[in-house]
C-alpha cells in the first residue's frame, strides 16, 4: 500500500533567487509543486546527493554566505 502524502509541517524558509529558480525548474520537470519537490529531495537526500562533492560544495557555499547576505 502506498504511503499517503500528507504535508505535516509548514515553515518559513529563506532561499536565494538562484536556489528558488532551480527548485521551480526541478519541480516543473518532475511534475510536482515546490513543496512536494522539497519533500522528495529531503526524503531521498542520501541517494540524490554525491557524498564526495557535498562537503566541498557546502564549504564553498558557507565561505560565500556572508558576502551574499550584504
Amino acid at each position: 500500500m502506498p504511503k499517503r502524502f500528507r504535508l505535516t509541517r509548514r515553515f518559513p524558509v529563506a532561499m536565494t533567487e538562484d536556489g528558488y529558480r532551480r527548485l521551480r525548474r526541478f519541480a516543473a520537470e518532475a511534475g510536482l509543486d515546490e513543496g512536494e519537490a522539497l519533500s522528495f529531495l529531503f526524503e531521498h537526500f542520501d541517494s540524490v546527493t554525491d557524498a564526495e562533492t557535498l562537503g566541498h560544495r557546502l564549504r564553498q557555499f558557507n565561505s560565500e554566505l556572508d558576502a551574499r547576505k550584504r
